[in-house]
C-alpha cells in the first residue's frame, strides 16, 4: 500500500491550494481517509477526515469553514481544498487511511493503518 500526497507549495495568506493524495495497492473505497498536519516544532494534528462511503466528513475546529475534504473512489484519490490560508496553516500535510471497520470517530486519534509521505504547505504574509 502506498499513499502519495501532492499539491503543496508556497502561497500567500488568504490564498488557496488543493492537496491530492493518490492511493495504490488497496481497495480504496473500503477505507476512511484522513488528512493530518505537522507544523515546525509541533506535534502532528488532525485536520479532516472522510468516511469510506464519503457521506460523512469531520474537521478540526481550526480549519472548519476553510478546508474541504472530498474523495473520488474511481481515481483512488482524496483531496483537501484549502481556502483562506493563514500563516498558522504552514505545515507538512499527510494523508492516511484506515479500514472501514474502525469507527470513523477514531480517525482523529491518528491510529490509522497506512500513512503517506507529506507535502509541504508554506503560507507567507
Amino acid at each position: 500500500v502506498q499513499l502519495q500526497a501532492s499539491g503543496g507549495g508556497l502561497v500567500q495568506a488568504g490564498g488557496s491550494l488543493r492537496l491530492s493524495c493518490v492511493a495504490f495497492g488497496m481497495s480504496f473505497s473500503d477505507f476512511h481517509l484522513g488528512w493530518f498536519r505537522q507544523a515546525p516544532g509541533k506535534e502532528r494534528e488532525f485536520v479532516a477526515a472522510i468516511k469510506w462511503r464519503g457521506a460523512d466528513t469531520m474537521y478540526a475546529d481550526a480549519v472548519k469553514g476553510r478546508f474541504t475534504i472530498s474523495r473520488d473512489n474511481a481515481k483512488n484519490t482524496v483531496y483537501l481544498q484549502i481556502d483562506s490560508l493563514k500563516l498558522e496553516d504552514t505545515a507538512v500535510y499527510t494523508c492516511a487511511a484506515v479500514r472501514f471497520r474502525t469507527p470513523f470517530t477514531r480517525v482523529p486519534t491518528g491510529g490509522l493503518d497506512y500513512w503517506g509521505k507529506g507535502t509541504l504547505v508554506t503560507v507567507s504574509s
